[in-house]
């Protein structure tokens, strides 16, 4: 089949013509059978099957030749047979594959028509009158149902292949935008983990410098402090690489991402830095999503980070508000004596923490107070939001 199929393909010339003789001939060999004679229908039979070769180019005149010709001869009295109407079937089926099916259903029936009235009015057909209406009503509609249905085919697989086409040139650009997705992912994941221990550490190390020849027991306490920074600092570090590299472990290998129950791990060692910080709730506490509670406690951990980076003030409030259902935290400053750099919105932190929120299907506002200093509000539903996320 193959071979064949092979052979068709590269020479379609010489397998149209076979076709079409094989056509005519099948078709003439009906008209020794009653009419008027052998020769006016191998005349009419050759006429139709000389018009089938510009099928693909016209198929509308060719439909209306073919028809003319079957309805001529049905008029002389030949029996109107599914081989006689060979050339109509394959006009019909040409223009149906290529038409519109409006167009294909109005010449369908425009050929029909004439075709059972000649046969019915011709004085030499003597068939009964169920050869004459029902036998070229149906096989010139059982053509048109085969071409609609080669058409639909065809218009099913072309579908698929410009979907297909599309997916392959789409597919670049979206493997770019999830390299640049998980780029911006673990840049903030590094973000949260190295700069919060980082400025921790530099804090807890400038001030037991500071008592390190007035108060040397201090100075000695912050130091172990120091120590107990820099190793959470390693081991979080260390989790998250873990993580970026192994995203399929295991769950019970894990360590567990950090949330707001760490709060008070998180003020106690704001509070070895020098920066006190008052945490307050509102309402009935109530456990979030662990996406969500990531995201809370990221929030407030760089929010107080920038606070004893940026602000120079001896005092942070945080707020927790709880209601039905979202969490809305507020983390504030007063303001210091360290002026806060012109342009606070445009730092990777204040970034991190709107990407944060947004992910977990919520908001984030940061800015000057009204009554001073500066404070970050982000409002986190405990609803899974819809790009939840690390």
């Amino acid at each position: 089949m193959l071979t064949v199929r092979r052979y068709a393909d590269r020479h379609p010339r010489l397998v149209e013509g076979a076709f079409l003789v094989l056509l005519c001939t099948a078709t003439g060999a009906q008209y020794d059978r009653g009419g008027p004679g052998l020769w006016p229908g191998l005349l009419l039979s050759t006429g139709a099957c000389l018009s089938l070769l510009a099928r693909h180019r016209r198929p509308r005149p060719v439909v209306a030749c073919t028809g003319f010709c079957a309805a001529v001869s049905a008029a002389l009295g030949y029996p109107v047979t599914v081989l006689l109407l060979l050339p109509v079937l394959v006009a019909m089926y040409a223009l149906t594959v290529r038409a519109p099916r409006r167009t294909a259903h109005l010449f369908c029936a425009a050929v029909v028509a004439p075709v059972v009235l000649a046969a019915l009015v011709s004085d030499r057909n003597h068939e009964n009158w169920g050869d004459k209406t029902v036998v070229p009503a149906f096989w010139i509609t059982a053509s048109v149902v085969q071409g609609s249905a080669v058409r639909a085919r065809r218009a099913y697989l072309d579908a698929v292949r410009a979907r297909a086409e599309h997916a392959e040139r789409t597919r670049e650009a979206e493997a770019r935008h999830r390299v640049a997705e998980e780029r911006v992912r673990i840049a903030r994941e590094l973000h949260d983990v190295v700069a919060h221990h980082m400025a921790l550490a530099h804090a807890q190390a400038g001030t037991a410098a500071h008592l390190a020849r007035g108060h040397p027991d201090q100075a000695e306490r912050i130091l172990g402090e120091l120590t107990g920074t820099t190793s959470a600092a390693l081991r979080e570090l260390q989790a998250t690489v873990g993580l970026l590299r192994h995203p399929d472990a295991p769950e019970d290998v894990r360590e567990p991402a950090p949330g707001l129950a760490r709060l008070p791990e998180l003020v106690a060692a704001f509070a070895s830095a020098g920066l006190e910080v008052v945490v307050t709730v509102d309402g009935e506490e109530r456990p979030l999503p662990p996406g969500a509670d990531l995201t809370a406690f990221r929030i407030v951990q760089e929010a107080l980070t920038n606070v004893a980076k940026h602000a120079g003030a001896a005092t942070a409030r945080v707020r927790l508000a709880y209601t039905r259902d979202r969490l809305t935290l507020t983390v504030r400053d007063h303001g210091g004596a360290a002026p806060r750099p012109p342009a606070p919105g445009g730092g990777f932190g204040v970034i991190g923490m709107r990407e944060r929120a947004r992910s977990a299907g919520g908001h984030l506002h940061a800015g000057p107070h009204p009554e001073g200093g500066y404070a970050v509000t982000a409002e986190l539903p405990f609803h899974r939001g819809p790009r939840e996320g690390p």
